[in-house]
């Protein structure tokens, strides 16, 4: 087997290359995936079950399948993983594009390489892929419950902490949209906010004055909130656990004047009604904070004669 590739400088350009252009860090998501294996083989522990069960030099084909209707995720998260655990020596094929819908039994990624480095590979490459599919699978349902709306689904920052760049790239990769990374990218102002500021526009105004490049959405739960906030100009407002009829009521008062974001408790039987409403924007956090994960398995295809390979990640 290769020497593994816990060196960022080792991975092949390609890998890295296809990670930067999905938005995320590649350096990022190497550390997320050295961390996870560190849980498997702490301290640079072996893979007992592996080492005594299969001899150094076996070499296989695994190919990881769908179990279930869905859009997939974090592929090349996983053919990290592989890369990872198996150095050069191992080959990543048939890899279908993260965002792709896929149905029971479909192969939507292949590898080829030392047995025992696929097998301690498995289950970290299992638990990245089979999470932001199942992310990315209940953002999709989302979109087509509002296909045909002009309201789009949003994300939120409840995600699993470690995770948000990876969480909200599999929003993206679901048709979702996502609203801010961090508390400092843009101001959400919420409920305990506006108590402490003494009421919605004191609190939108001191955020305005203090950072004025900042965009400012605004939480309300009554409609003579909404209507103060646009009586000063504010451009951006979340409407927090309203009924349809009275979110109804909030897009005809804003009149275009500002983006209207319906948020707090809503579910996908409710959906398409609260889009009809005209709002612009449904955030959801259950699409990271309780989302199902996405049934993926591998399975061992074939052996190989023992020669090395060299390394390929290719779709």
């Amino acid at each position: 087997m290769s020497t593994p590739m816990t060196s960022y400088a080792d991975l092949p350009t390609v890998l890295l290359d296809e990670l930067t252009a999905a938005g995320l860090d590649p350096g990022a998501v190497h550390a997320a995936v050295l961390g996870a294996l560190a849980e498997d083989l702490p301290d640079g522990a072996a893979d007992v079950t592996s080492v005594a069960t299969i001899p150094s030099s076996a070499r296989a084909e695994a190919v990881v399948r769908a179990c279930e209707d869905g859009v997939v995720a974090g592929l090349g998260v996983a053919a990290l993983v592989f890369v990872t655990v198996a150095g050069a020596d191992v080959a990543i094929t048939d890899r279908v594009p993260d965002g792709t819908t896929v149905a029971p039994g479909d192969v939507v990624l292949r590898v080829a390489g030392p047995t025992r480095a696929l097998l301690t590979a498995e289950r970290t490459a299992l638990n990245f892929a089979s999470h932001l599919s199942g992310v990315a699978t209940a953002t999709a349902r989302w979109v087509s419950a509002l296909e045909g709306t002009g309201a789009r689904v949003l994300d939120t920052r409840k995600t699993l902490p470690g995770w948000r760049a990876l969480e909200k790239y599999a929003v993206r990769c679901g048709g979702g949209v996502n609203h801010r990374f961090s508390l400092a990218d843009m101001a959400l102002v919420k409920d305990n906010h506006v108590e402490a500021a003494g009421g919605v526009v004191p609190a939108w105004r001191a955020v305005r004055d203090r950072f004025p490049d900042v965009e400012v959405e605004v939480e309300v739960d009554r409609l003579d909130q909404l209507e103060e906030l646009l009586t000063v100009g504010c451009q951006h407002v979340l409407l927090d656990n309203m009924d349809t009829a009275t979110l109804s009521e909030a897009v005809r008062l804003t009149a275009g004047r500002a983006t209207l974001e319906a948020s707090g408790g809503l579910t996908l039987d409710r959906a398409r009604e609260v889009a009809g409403t005209g709002v612009d924007f449904i955030s959801v956090g259950a699409l990271t904070h309780s989302v199902q994960v996405f049934d993926l398995g591998l399975d061992m295809v074939a052996a190989q004669d023992p020669a090395p390979e060299r390394a390929q990640v290719r779709h």
